[in-house]
């Protein structure tokens, strides 16, 4: 199978070919080793070359596997090949994992070399360089044996082997060797219960003897029998082996090596960063100012191989998608800054009002905080009707449907009229406004008598519009003018807002 930049890891699509030569081996596993998707390069030269892909290799497998590989065919330096075939996988009892198929095809003459994924938590059996020949495997299979970290401490397993350093780094090489810096102190504790026997440290080392013994901590002194390399030196690298009383054992590689990264230059702002040196196994931790967000690791590690674990990483500001108002003319973007911390603010054209909030806010995680509002027609509600009176103009309704549910958009004018005999105390109109609300509260139709008019030759009193019931009036002539001499009763104004009387008439002397 050939792959370009664009099949690599974390691309989709691969373009899958048989592989080069007649003979394949299917690598095929019924134990606790995980096959794992690899690459390797290949080299125009016929000379093998180790490539470690450490940072590549993926899956929860208990196993990684590392290739070395020969050119079988002339190539690009560019292209990648990655072969696969089918390999059963039985997972341990201890793994929650689902049990899946993975793949891996080598070609005829190429090796694999196998190691356990976490170092000390497995016993590996087996050999580590396996050698594929005409279809077939030279070597004996490999395998993981779980060990008693992960066995409730039983007695008939291997014993973990983990590794501690209270000064100095340390990191695990591809192929499984535990790379020290000199001077470090490294602990090596050898995970078995106190209870069932004193467990036994042996090494390959003969630069010196180490100390060995039951740890004194609370909590540890019962569980981790201990092997001290104290500012650790060059001629300490070795295998140590801690053997159990029933005569189980486990191993790990030693290698004390002076590995120095590039130096990483300080970070200009707004990259944050923390650089704990560049010495093998030391960290740089980096981190962004609230409204950036870190793009890349936030921790990069100087490998065995005098490399940074990966690139520098660096400082993105933050925004949010662009707020795009498709088919909605109604809706008014007012304001729009799609970074961090600030607003995007919305408003309606006139006569429609904001159904949702006016704001909506960049947060730091690239979102905005809400969803676009959208906008309604704001009407009013159906004037109140005034006890003996009526409304005289509407609004015009473009349909027969507004006519009939009395929709009241913004600016609709309403105008009210009282029956006769009865005066508008209040606003005779009133207009719908944006708030939904009318301009005016609805006016009160009271009983009123009118004006009944001056009589000929005179006047009445007092002089008003509309008079109330119980309201009387008088009449005063013109000179020459007089009311009848006989009495008669003053007009008032009646409950029902009607005269008593019209006004008496004035005559003139002549006519007395």
């Amino acid at each position: 199978m050939v792959l370009r930049d664009r099949d690599l890891p974390g691309h989709q699509q691969h373009a899958v070919r048989r592989p080069f030569g007649k003979d394949a081996c299917t690598c095929r596993r019924d134990s606790d080793v995980v096959l794992v998707h690899v690459e390797f390069q290949v080299y125009r030269r016929s000379t093998c070359n180790f490539l470690h892909y450490d940072s590549t290799i993926r899956g929860d497998a208990t196993t990684i596997y590392l290739i070395v590989s020969c050119a079988t065919r002339s190539s690009r330096i560019d292209l990648y090949l990655a072969f696969i075939a089918q390999a059963a996988i039985k997972h341990d009892r201890f793994s929650d994992a689902v049990a899946r198929i993975h793949t891996i095809r080598v070609p005829h003459n190429e090796r694999l070399m196998v190691r356990c994924r976490e170092i000390g938590k497995y016993k590996f059996i087996g050999d580590s360089l396996l050698h594929c020949r005409n279809g077939t495997w030279d070597g004996k299979t490999p395998s993981c044996v779980t060990t008693t970290a992960l066995s409730n401490y039983t007695e008939n397993v291997p014993p973990t082997i983990d590794f501690g350093l209270p000064t100095g780094s340390a990191v695990v090489e591809p192929t499984g060797t535990l790379a020290v810096y000199p001077g470090s102190i490294l602990h090596l504790e050898c995970l078995y219960t106190r209870k069932l026997g004193n467990p036994e440290w042996t090494w390959t080392s003969t630069f010196r003897r180490y100390l060995t013994g039951w740890a004194i901590a609370t909590g540890e002194r019962d569980l981790k029998y201990r092997l001290s390399i104290y500012y650790a030196k060059p001629l300490d690298s070795g295998t140590y082996t801690c053997t159990t009383p029933k005569g189980f054992s486990n191993s790990i590689q030693v290698r004390v090596v002076d590995v120095q990264c590039p130096v990483l230059d300080v970070p200009e702002p707004p990259l944050m960063s923390r650089i704990g040196g560049s010495r093998m196994g030391n960290s740089a931790v980096f981190d962004c100012p609230v409204g950036y967000r870190l793009e890349g690791a936030s921790r990069i590690t100087c490998q065995y191989n005098g490399k940074w674990s990966t690139e520098m990483p660096y400082c993105e500001k933050i925004k949010c998608s662009e707020i795009i108002i498709r088919n909605n003319a109604l809706l008014i973007l007012n304001e729009h800054n799609s970074t961090y911390g600030e607003k995007a603010i919305f408003t309606c054209m006139w006569g429609y009002k904001l159904l949702g909030s006016q704001s909506m806010t960049c947060e730091r995680d690239g979102k905005w905080n809400g969803s676009m509002p959208t906008c309604q027609k704001i009407t009013c509600p159906v004037p109140e009707t005034p006890q003996s009176g009526r409304i005289v103009e509407q609004p015009r309704y473009t349909n027969k449907k507004q006519y009939h549910m009395r929709i009241y958009k913004v600016g609709a004018l309403v105008r009210f009229a009282c029956q006769p005999g009865h005066q508008l105390i209040g606003e005779a109109v009133t207009v719908c406004t944006e708030n939904g609300t009318w301009s005016h509260d609805p006016p009160v139709c009271k009983v009123r008598c009118p004006y009944p008019g001056d009589p000929p030759h005179g006047r009445i009193a007092p002089l008003k519009f509309w008079y109330k019931p119980g309201d009387n009036i008088q009449v005063t002539c013109s000179p020459g003018y007089v009311t009848p001499l006989e009495p008669v009763k003053k007009p008032s104004c009646r409950e029902n807002g009607i005269w008593s009387a019209p006004p008496p008439p004035c005559r003139s002397y002549k006519e007395v």
